[in-house]
């Protein structure tokens, strides 16, 4: 019997526990919990925060790499009416600093590496009033495990409503100071429901979840399983070797950056067959290059491929371009869209001077609607303002054209369209035919400032290894099959492209050299 929808983001999580006490629930390093047994865990938590003061409006913290204690941890402060806020295991103390005081987290739970961070700057911290420390590991000597096993377990506050915030995720910073993105009970139970329409889970399958929780895209997608009553895989890290170890140990679903699949591919063929096991393989976070895209299609013909696209701002996923679509001989433009909007999400594309809609086809800001549309920036309500309409549409600042069958093509960031000689044009463009040239192994395309054109076109190129082209050959390769005016004037090369955590290339990093001191905002 299929349970009703939820309301409530722990919800799921204590109905398996009831019907499905002993089945598996998560891995972890070896260690594996049943439904009873993680539910027992998650409603200690509950009972040990409330402990410590926590109630509804309150925000705790988490700062590790991956690890159980965090889905824990949201999903208790969730049953308070609570938040957690998930920090960036990767940052500076001084971003440290910044995230978890913006949050105002009351209790900081901190992995045991990143505690020596925590410790330079806990007289900084002075919100937060208790400080756990969790081990990878578990066992004798984990501080979390002996508060939680001293916790008397407890159900969800009576106060809790939907509207309630569970999780404060912190937008990436490629913008700039990250911002707090508020998300409700009601926003992660619709992105839910909606996000992973026509997965088809069947028995025995298994979820790995390998993206990093501080990322929506690894906190929204953890509850896939959850929901479905499929147990999880959790990797620590999302490298070769743990990949590999969570499908030897049965996952055969996940959600991973495209930066990842080039891996595999480049690992040789044992790797090759091993990802071959994958049912699904949902890519998003980034753009995939074609190159790539056809060859990962081509080695695993039985793997169904999506690719979403989305924003913290909405949850996660706000749009999905589904196995078919990805093997439509009729339609092969589509593999370069992002899809189609998932159910109870609509879109407009907005001209963005004058706010009017744009014909079909025609280019546009992206705008969405969508139950999944976050309560707001945490302590900033004019930027939430400058963002949300009155009416509930969201302005991503994506550049974009919805063509007449309503697959959404992301052109570019508003921000990153390059004016040249008062002609538009979009990096994606220009990034997906220099990727198809044999030497290139990725590329960033930017506006670089001319005394002429305002700005023109600029490639930055990594090379694979042991492949040669100039840049001069590179320019010439993108004006046989570009107008000359999209085509890059120069081309740099260099070893690797700048990244942020979650994969996504920091063109910020790479404009800054050349806008320094000029007019235009190079965030």
């Amino acid at each position: 019997m299929t349970p009703p929808d939820p309301t409530f983001v722990d919800e799921r999580l204590a109905h398996w526990a009831e019907h499905d006490p002993d089945g598996e629930a998560m891995t972890y390093l070896g260690r594996t919990w049943t439904w009873a047994e993680w539910d027992e865990r998650v409603r200690r938590v509950t009972g040990g925060l409330r402990g410590l003061g926590i109630g509804r409006g309150d925000v705790v913290g988490f700062l590790d790499k991956n690890h159980p204690a965090c889905v824990e941890l949201s999903l208790a402060a969730a049953s308070l009416g609570a938040a957690n806020a998930i920090v960036n295991w990767r940052l500076a103390g001084d971003e440290v600093d910044y995230t978890v005081n913006d949050s105002g987290a009351r209790v900081l739970v901190v992995g045991s590496e990143l505690m020596p961070l925590v410790d330079k700057i806990r007289d900084r911290l002075t919100g937060v009033e208790r400080v756990i420390e969790v081990t990878p590991e578990g066992g004798d000597g984990d501080e979390y495990e002996r508060w939680l096993a001293a916790s008397e377990p407890i159900g969800r506050a009576d106060d809790v409503s939907p509207d309630d915030v569970c999780l404060v995720m912190y937008s990436s910073g490629t913008t700039g100071r990250p911002k707090g993105i508020m998300l409700t009970h009601a926003n992660m139970v619709a992105h839910t429901l909606n996000a992973h329409d026509g997965w088809g889970f069947e028995a025995g399958d298994k979820n790995m979840v390998a993206m990093p929780l501080f990322h929506v895209g690894g906190s929204s997608y953890v509850l896939f399983g959850i929901h479905d009553g499929v147990p999880s895989v959790m990797t620590r890290d999302p490298d070769g070797a743990s990949l590999a170890g969570a499908i030897m140990a049965g996952a055969n679903r996940t959600f991973l950056v495209p930066a990842v699949l080039a891996q595999v591919l480049q690992s040789g063929d044992d790797a090759i067959r091993l990802f071959g096991r994958l049912k699904t393989y949902c890519y998003g976070a980034s753009p995939m290059p074609m190159p790539l895209l056809r060859a990962a299609m081509q080695a695993w013909p039985e793997t169904d491929f999506i690719q979403v696209y989305g924003l913290t701002e909405v949850g996660g996923v706000i749009t999905h371009l589904m196995p078919d679509a990805h093997r439509d001989g009729d339609h092969p433009e589509r593999l370069v869209s992002a899809g189609q909007p998932i159910p109870g999400a609509e879109v407009r594309v907005v001209d963005p001077g004058t706010l009017a809609d744009v014909p079909a086809g025609e280019h546009g800001e992206l705008w969405f609607r969508t139950p999944q549309l976050m309560k707001g920036f945490l302590g900033k309500p004019e930027a939430t303002a400058e963002v949300i309409t009155d009416d509930g549409w969201f302005r991503t600042g994506d550049l974009g054209r919805v063509d007449a069958d309503g697959f959404v093509y992301v052109q570019d960031r508003l921000k990153d369209m390059i004016i040249s000689g008062g002609e538009n044009i979009y990096s994606p463009e220009v990034e997906r035919v220099l990727a198809e040239h044999p030497a290139v192994m990725e590329v960033a395309v930017i506006g670089v400032p001319d005394d002429r054109w305002g700005e023109v076109v600029k490639a930055v190129v990594s090379l694979h290894e042991s492949a040669s082209a100039t840049g001069d050959e590179i320019i010439a390769y993108c004006r046989e099959h570009l107008a000359h005016f999209k085509c890059p004037t120069s081309v740099d090369l260099v070893e690797a492209l700048p990244r942020n955590p979650t994969g996504k290339i920091l063109k910020r990093d790479l404009r800054k050299p050349y806008w320094e001191g000029r007019d235009r905002q190079t965030v």
